[in-house]
C-alpha cells in the first residue's frame, strides 16, 4: 500500500523524475504532482509515469501533500522555500536533493523558519550525464547512497518518512553533518566535475581541437564524461560550495606543481612514486566498491 498519498516534486528533471519513477515502481506513492519551468519537460515526465499531474499553482499543488521534494537546481532553493513558506500546511514534510547542504540549510533558516521541524535536507549521490525528465530512470537510486543532514529542529517522524521514501527507491541512507557533507562531496564530486569541464574547455579551445577529438580514446572519454552534465546545475553547485571547492582546487594545484617540477627536472623517481601511490589507492578503492577491472586507457 502507498505510504505517500500525495507527493509533490518541484523540478522534474533527471533527479526529480527518477524519484517519482522509483516510488511509483515501489508502489510507495499514490498521486504524484509535478511543477517545473518548462511545459515540454513536464509533459515528458507525465508520459513516462514519473508524475500524474502537472500543476502551475504552488499552493494548490502542496495542499494535502505528505511529502514535497525540491529537485530544482540548488541555486533556486532560497526562492522556492520563500514561496513555499506561506502556503505549506503544517506537518507536510519537505526534503531536497541539492548537492550542497550548508547553503540549503542557511536558506531554510532564512526563508522557512516555522517549517524547520518538517524540513529534511538530503542529497542522493547519483546522477547521469543526461538531464531532464527524458533521461530519468526508475532504478537510478538502486544501491546508491543518499545523505540526510537533518537539523537539530527536525522531527524524527519527518526523517523517518524521507528515509522510508529513499529506501523504497532502493537507496542506502546515511546521516551526516552538513559541513562534513560539503567537504567530502566537494572533494569527490564537485572538484572532479569542475576539472572535467575545465579540461574539456581547454581541449576545445586548442587550435588542433578537431584532430584531438578525432584521435581521443578511452582515457579522454572517461575523464571528460561528466563534462556532459547540466552546466546550470553545476554552476550553482560550485558557487554554493565555493569554500570547499576553492580548498580542493588549491590542493590540486599543489599536485600539478609537483608534476610540473618533476617533469622540468626529468625526475622519473618522483613521477613513479606519485603514480604508483595513486594507482594503488585507486585499485584498492575499486576493489572495495565492487568495480569491474578496467584496462589501461589511451
Amino acid at each position: 500500500m502507498p505510504f505517500i498519498r500525495r507527493l509533490v516534486i518541484i523540478g522534474v528533471g533527471l533527479i526529480g523524475a527518477s524519484f517519482g519513477l522509483a516510488l511509483r515502481r515501489a508502489g510507495a506513492a499514490e498521486r504524484i504532482i509535478g511543477l517545473g519551468r518548462t511545459r515540454a519537460n513536464l509533459e515528458t515526465a507525465r508520459r513516462s509515469g514519473a508524475i500524474d499531474e502537472i500543476q502551475e499553482d504552488l499552493a494548490a499543488a502542496v495542499r494535502g501533500a505528505e511529502l514535497v521534494m525540491l529537485a530544482a537546481p540548488v541555486g533556486q532553493t532560497p526562492r522556492i522555500l520563500a514561496q513555499l513558506e506561506p502556503v505549506l500546511e503544517r506537518g507536510t514534510v519537505v526534503t531536497d536533493a541539492g548537492s550542497t547542504k550548508q547553503s540549503v540549510i542557511a536558506a531554510a533558516r532564512t526563508f522557512f523558519g516555522r517549517h524547520l521541524p518538517s524540513f529534511v535536507p538530503g542529497h542522493p549521490v547519483a546522477g547521469a550525464e543526461s538531464s531532464g525528465a527524458a533521461g530519468a530512470s526508475g532504478d537510478l537510486y538502486e544501491g546508491r547512497n543518499v545523505i540526510l543532514t537533518s537539523l537539530p529542529e527536525t522531527d524524527a517522524a519527518a526523517v523517518g518518512l524521507v528515509t522510508a521514501a529513499w529506501e523504497a527507491c532502493g537507496a542506502r541512507v546515511y546521516r551526516m553533518d552538513a559541513a562534513e557533507h560539503d567537504h567530502v562531496l566537494g572533494m569527490v564530486s564537485h572538484l572532479p566535475h569542475a576539472l572535467g569541464f575545465a579540461f574539456m574547455d581547454l581541449v576545445t579551445r586548442d587550435p588542433s581541437r578537431e584532430r584531438l577529438l578525432e584521435l581521443a580514446g578511452t582515457g579522454f572519454r572517461d575523464f571528460t564524461r561528466i563534462a556532459g552534465s547540466s552546466p546550470e546545475m553545476w554552476r550553482d553547485i560550485c558557487l554554493a560550495n565555493r569554500d570547499s571547492l576553492l580548498a580542493g582546487l588549491d590542493g590540486f594545484a599543489d599536485c600539478v606543481d609537483v608534476l610540473r617540477t618533476a617533469l622540468e627536472a626529468q625526475d622519473g623517481s618522483t613521477l613513479s612514486q606519485l603514480f604508483e601511490r595513486a594507482s594503488a589507492a585507486r585499485r584498492q578503492w575499486g576493489e572495495r566498491s565492487g568495480e569491474a577491472p578496467h584496462g589501461s586507457g589511451q
